[in-house]
């Protein structure tokens, strides 16, 4: 697969989200700003589930892993992205750039995963929530946890592997701003049909997978709700999934269409426009779509709140 105009390692050079130099600066306040708001908000998401006892449930218990997992995602691609569009160092060396596109896809393919333990837990509370305690004890929590890692894990592998066999040809200015599975096989002057195939062997069975799973739980869901003959009583078990249904349909809606579409529809302008809503607004996001209207997160919070200036007055 080399040639002449190929080789096997190098640096890449990542442009970021524009080369324009008069737009360097406002993009990286852009991006840090971004970055901030998303490491507060999903901080204090972890803080408030682990300082409030009644926040102790498997759904919360979920939830403060997903808010982990927009943590690390985030870190993987925002920090160099800044870097980019703030200084000169553009470069990132061959083994970064497999290492940070490996790690983000971990991070996205565990959430995947996750979203979908998240919807088989709404669908046991509503649908089943005698048995709710017995089904959904600890120890069930803690295994359905460590398969969401687990699979997040092996799923990721075969991506980079690949890729890092690849050759790259001379250009190599990746039109992106980190190392995304897209942008990569652009720049390629070999045949990359196998990770074409990998990519669509092992994303379209998780992906896939991962939503017609989560959709079956909310169809049971919905009708369980419609059923419920109280107006009360429906407007109450909807709002306990509406949050989660709606990073649901956020996450995969981007995931299945940056990735598990044909290469011929593959456009520079998409892609990045793709990458950025499940990279990096996504995780912004969550946190604001799973406390704005959660009663029990915002009751901890004035609890949290309300302790701490108890002990500054004292």
């Amino acid at each position: 697969m080399e040639g002449d105009n190929s080789t096997s390692t190098t640096d890449f050079v990542i442009l970021g989200l524009s080369d324009r130099p008069e737009l360097q600066i406002p993009i990286f306040a852009a991006l840090f700003l971004i970055y901030l708001i998303t490491v507060v908000g999903n901080s204090v998401v972890l803080g408030i589930i682990c300082l409030s006892p009644q926040l102790h449930t498997p759904m919360y218990y979920f939830l403060g892993q997903m808010s982990f997992l927009d943590l690390c995602s985030i870190s993987v691609t925002l920090p160099k992205a800044m870097s980019v569009h703030l200084t000169d160092l553009k470069t990132l060396p061959f083994d970064a750039c497999i290492a940070q596109l490996y790690f983000f896809l971990f991070f996205v393919s565990t959430e995947s995963v996750l979203l979908t333990t998240m919807a088989y837990d709404r669908y046991v509370a509503i649908c089943n929530p005698l048995r709710y305690t017995t089904i959904m004890s600890k120890r069930t929590c803690v295994k359905l946890s460590t398969i969401s890692w687990l699979i997040g894990m092996v799923d990721a592998v075969p991506h980079p592997f690949f890729t890092s066999r690849l050759s790259f040809c001379d250009s190599r200015q990746l039109r992106h701003f980190f190392c995304d599975l897209t942008a990569l096989m652009k720049l390629t002057c070999g045949d990359s049909y196998i990770i074409v195939i990998m990519t669509f062997a092992l994303g379209a069975p998780l992906g896939i997978g991962s939503t017609l799973l989560t959709m079956t739980s909310y169809t049971l869901i919905i009708s369980t709700i419609l059923n419920i003959r109280s107006a009360a009583g429906r407007s109450r078990a909807f709002s306990t999934c509406s949050a989660h249904l709606s990073a649901v349909l956020l996450f995969y809606m981007t995931i299945l269409c940056a990735y598990l579409r044909p290469m011929s529809m593959y456009a520079h302008g998409e892609d990045q426009l793709y990458s950025f809503f499940y990279a990096v607004i996504i995780p912004m996001l969550n946190p604001l779509i799973y406390t704005l209207r959660n009663k029990d997160v915002k009751n901890a919070l004035r609890k949290v709140w309300g302790k701490k200036k108890d002990i500054k007055e004292k």
